[in-house]
């Protein structure tokens, strides 16, 4: 007598399983959102907040967002750049596979620079690689 099943692997835990039944189906990769349009979204909403009287100052967002008070500053800093820039940041396309194109720690020289006209051309710069 032969008894023939399928079976799969999967990860569960920490442990490697055989799973009675066809794989489930190979998807589509997900896309997602590039981390630094979420973190520019979370200063404009940040920044709205400390205008509205919500939360006394950065040190009290920082305590309530869970980071620390230099993190709570690279964040608030993105509101420096100018308004195209953070535009621009907040609409860049989703990315499907791999790291982020650009970080947030690629633009802190371009925030750094006090003239727009600066940021623009680092962050023209920093867009074409």
């Amino acid at each position: 007598m032969t008894v023939t099943r399928q079976i799969h692997f999967a990860v569960k835990g920490n442990r490697k399983r055989a799973i009675a039944g066809p794989a489930p189906e190979k998807t589509a990769p997900q896309s997602r959102i590039p981390r630094i349009s979420k973190l520019m979204a979370l200063a404009i909403r940040f920044d709205q907040l400390l205008k509205d009287g919500v939360v006394a100052n950065q040190s009290e967002l920082a305590r309530l967002a869970h980071v620390t008070q230099p993190r709570m500053t690279q964040i608030m800093n993105l509101l420096s750049l100018a308004p195209d820039i953070q535009e621009e940041i907040l609409h860049l396309p989703e990315v499907t596979e791999g790291r982020d194109r650009i970080t947030e720690r690629d633009l802190r020289s371009v925030y750094a620079m006090s003239a727009w006209r600066r940021q623009r051309f680092a962050w023209r710069q920093l867009l074409a690689g």
